[in-house]
This record gives structure tokens, C-alpha cells and sequence, in this order.
């Protein structure tokens, strides 16, 4: 910069570094190293930009090695760091366990968090986001445990018994109705209910509780709604219910199908139950050719 402003003559004297040395170091071609850290540089950037700066350093380095890439987590941090992007900060919560007596209920789960199949184990849960012009909005969601995907959501401007049923349903629905599903939550009021308690009864679905105030026992949607707030919703102020609704449903829509998700290989959940159905597929074709 200084270059276009003094002699270059003057500048050597002034850093006392010999001409050559300078008009050397000009003309020397870029490394093959520093033209590789370019290249990685820029699709460090689209991959981030993509994602709506929601990925980090890890999820980067997997999306790249997914691509065919080689390159370690380590270097894309030193890169990332070097561009001056990181991922989204997320806000970490400690928890302290309840000192309520209110009456235990069955925790099937164990905090055992993994699923071979689909529509073994679901888990739900509810949380609220701000709107300046109506108050607040609350979204209750259910995952399948199997492939991290949302499989059935719904906001409403209550946090009724109604509004856990209603995702319930959609979910049931969305997965054509699967049979001795267990259904994971907190022992808030709206999974408590009658109306909810009867619903997994008639649906012949198995209920599965958090111990009170230990949030761990549901860490996976808990993270999924903490996910949504910092990658989404805490980033945007939103004046209306109806905006709050066409946000999530964006931002579900790419968490199933695009968001990578280390507990299943950093793939997107929908790429993960494709896997799944075509492996499956292809086990039952070979036992018909087993057939006599």
C-alpha cells in the first residue's frame, strides 16, 4: 500500500532492505501451498455462506471431506481464522436438578439416545420465540431419534395440551402411524395431560418421561430448539406471528435436508433415511432371490 504513496527506493532505505530483495519477493510465483490455502479459502466461504454462517470449523472440514477433499478440521480453523469467520456463538445454559415433589413418572429412554431403526423412538418437546407485534409464539416439535429429522412441528400462540397433540399428530402422520413407538418428553403440563396422555394410549404408542428438571434426559430436541434459536431465530426480530411460521418452516425444511448432523455421519437426515430405505431395499431383494 505504501508503494503507491513513496519510491520504492525510499522504502528500502527507510526498512533497510535491499532493492533486490524486495523486487525478488515481488516477482516470486505463489506456492503451490498458498495457492491450495486459496482455493480452500473460497469454498470455506461458499460452504459458510450457504449455510447461512451456521456452520463451524468441524462441519465445514466434514462437508469438504464429503466432497472429496483431504483436509483436517485443524487447518480449516486456521483458514477460518485467517478470514475472520467463525460459526454462529451459541449461549451455553447450566442447570441445576429440581427440588420438586411432584410425582415421577416411567423414563424409558435412560437418556439412551440411539435408534437402528426409524419410528422407534420419538422425542418431544416445546419452545417459545418472540414476536413484537403479537407476543410470543410457540413451536412444539417431534424428532425420530433414528435420523435426528423433525417429523412433525406446529406453531401456535397458545402453550396448550392441544399444541403438543397437534405435532403429535402430524408426526403419527408423516409416518403413516407407526405402533409401540416411544414418545419421549419433559413432565411439563402439556405432556401430563389427559388429552395427550389418551392420545399415545389410543395411537398404541408407549410415553416415556424426563426426571424432573434434569433437561439431559431430553438433550436431543432440547439442542435441536437451542440449535434453531441460535442459528435462526435469535438473529432476527420478528414483527408478526406469520413471520415467525414462514422462518421455521424455512429453516426445518433445510435442517432435514441439508444440515449435516455428526451423530450419523455428516449427512443431512433425509440422506440418512434414504440410506437406510435403499440398504433395507436391497436386503429384502436378496431374500426373495433366496426363496425356493
Amino acid at each position: 500500500r505504501l508503494s503507491s504513496e513513496h519510491k520504492i527506493s525510499l522504502l528500502c532505505s527507510v526498512l533497510k532492505v535491499p532493492r533486490s530483495t524486495y523486487y525478488a519477493a515481488k516477482n516470486r510465483p505463489l506456492s503451490n501451498r498458498k495457492l491450495e490455502n486459496d482455493e480452500y479459502c473460497r469454498l470455506i466461504m461458499e460452504i459458510w455462506e450457504k449455510s447461512k454462517q451456521r456452520y463451524g470449523y468441524p462441519k465445514i472440514a466434514a462437508v469438504l471431506r464429503n466432497e472429496g477433499y483431504c483436509i483436517s478440521n485443524q487447518r480449516v480453523w486456521r483458514l477460518m481464522c485467517t478470514m475472520g469467520i467463525k460459526s454462529v456463538v451459541r449461549k451455553k445454559y447450566r442447570y441445576t436438578e429440581s427440588k420438586s415433589d411432584k410425582t415421577a413418572r416411567e423414563n424409558i429412554l435412560e437418556q439412551n439416545f440411539l435408534s437402528a431403526h426409524p419410528n422407534k423412538k420419538w422425542v418431544t418437546d416445546i419452545t417459545y420465540i418472540y414476536t413484537k407485534t403479537d407476543g410470543w409464539a410457540y413451536l412444539a416439535s417431534v424428532m425420530d431419534l433414528f435420523s435426528r429429522k423433525i417429523i412433525g412441528w406446529v406453531i401456535g400462540r397458545k402453550i396448550t395440551a392441544e399444541l403438543a397433540v397437534t405435532a403429535l399428530d402430524i408426526a403419527l402422520d408423516n409416518r403413516n402411524y407407526p405402533e409401540n413407538v416411544v414418545v419421549h418428553s419433559d413432565m411439563g403440563s402439556q405432556y401430563t395431560s389427559t388429552i395427550f396422555t389418551t392420545r399415545i394410549v389410543q395411537c398404541k404408542l408407549r410415553q416415556s418421561f424426563s426426571k424432573r428438571g434434569c433437561p439431559y434426559d431430553n438433550a436431543c430436541i432440547e439442542s435441536f430448539h437451542n440449535t434453531l434459536k441460535s442459528e435462526e431465530t435469535n438473529r432476527h426480530q420478528y414483527q408478526t406471528y406469520e413471520e415467525v411460521k414462514n422462518a421455521v418452516a424455512a429453516y426445518i425444511s433445510w435442517y432435514n435436508t441439508e444440515r449435516i448432523h455428526g451423530s450419523i455421519g455428516n449427512i443431512s437426515p433425509d440422506e440418512y433415511e434414504s440410506m437406510y430405505e435403499s440398504q433395507e431395499c436391497s436386503e429384502q431383494t436378496a431374500n426373495l432371490d433366496r426363496l425356493p
